[in-house]
């Protein structure tokens, strides 16, 4: 593999060292892991494979969103998902994608893959990704209501909603009309903080059915295990949507302390609606710094792959992981 390659590979968490007890670089939620989902794993017979047709989560998965259960894709995570998607739009003749000016790099990275091309700012696109909020500023997509009202009729516009359930201000701004033009990427994990287990789901725009039967023909047998099945069935149920809804209130108020101990170090902090911000330290994060955090216990995500180069993404923490932020700051800067 290149160097490019693995630039282009860069993602928070663990790393060759292992994990850290202070890791600011991934955007799962640190409230969890959520008690009803945890449970569910625990329970979960792993002796047995998964119904290959998922008939039963996929009705579950369609009832949460009130939708048609035939719209309901499974995949095996949003990474599987978007690599299989971009296939099959170039299987139907498409070759040009439009990009979030800075976003996930699988989006890139499978756009290369099947040799699509960038489309001209005004000209038509194949494959339209967004997403909101987005990573890795945490902010809704200005333009996402343009976007999908003028999306052409062969154009396939992917809406990823990582992070849609763990919005803490604002809110999605589409309609229920415009939803079901796009494809709806869902990856629970992050909300449930259980990032380790891969599960994902698509809920496909009302009239699709050419691209879901060439994603049907090229999905993988049982792309989802029996610990993404139970993680997906607990996602539904009344327990995790509770716990859900107390942790964001939690959450709003560790990111309000972490941006004030951000602050107090002299960082320059960037505005974000989600479980995550960037922010511009008062000095650079240097090789010979990052190691020093990381000998201290902490991770942060360098944000040049996202063409940001000088910030950083800060996971929110809770408050003992914030002062040791502060502390192995004030260390490794001297």
């Amino acid at each position: 593999m290149t160097a490019s390659e693995m630039f282009e590979l860069m993602h928070g968490g663990p790393d060759a060292q292992g994990a850290v007890p202070h890791d600011f670089s991934t955007n799962g939620n640190a409230c969890g892991p959520c008690p009803a989902a945890l449970q569910a794993l625990q329970a979960a017979d792993a002796s047995r494979y998964p119904d290959p047709h998922y008939l039963e989560l996929r009705d579950r998965l369609a009832g949460f969103h009130g939708v048609e259960a035939h719209r309901v894709v499974i995949a095996a995570s949003a990474s599987e998902f978007i690599g299989r998607v971009t296939a099959a739009v170039s299987q139907g003749g498409g070759g040009r994608v439009r990009l979030p000016q800075h976003g996930y790099g699988d989006y890139a990275r499978a756009a290369k893959a099947w040799h699509f091309q960038p489309a001209t700012a005004d000209g038509a696109a194949d494959l339209v990704w967004c997403c909101d909020p987005g990573s890795p500023l945490g902010l809704p997509q200005e333009d996402l209501a343009r976007r999908v009202d003028q999306l052409g009729p062969h154009a396939t516009c992917v809406l990823d909603l990582a992070y849609e359930p763990l919005r803490l201000e604002g809110a999605l701004a589409l309609d229920a009309t415009q939803r079901d033009r796009v494809w709806q990427l869902w990856t629970p994990n992050k909300a449930l903080g259980l990032t380790g287990v891969r599960a994902a789901y698509a809920i496909a725009p009302v009239a699709a059915q050419d691209l879901g039967a060439r994603l049907a023909r090229l999905a993988p047998s049982w792309p989802l295990g029996i610990h993404g099945v139970a993680l997906l069935e607990a996602w539904t149920g009344g327990a995790a949507r509770q716990w859900l809804d107390d942790s964001l209130a939690t959450l709003r108020a560790w990111k309000a302390a972490q941006r004030g101990a951000c602050e107090s170090l002299g960082w320059r902090l960037l505005p974000g609606d989600a479980n995550f911000f960037c922010a511009e330290p008062d000095v650079a994060l240097t090789p010979a710094r990052s190691a020093a955090l990381r000998q201290a216990g902490i991770k942060m995500r360098d944000t040049a792959s996202f063409g940001l180069p000088g910030l950083v993404r800060l996971g929110v923490l809770p408050p003992a992981s914030q002062e040791a932020l502060r502390q192995a700051w004030r260390a490794a800067r001297r």
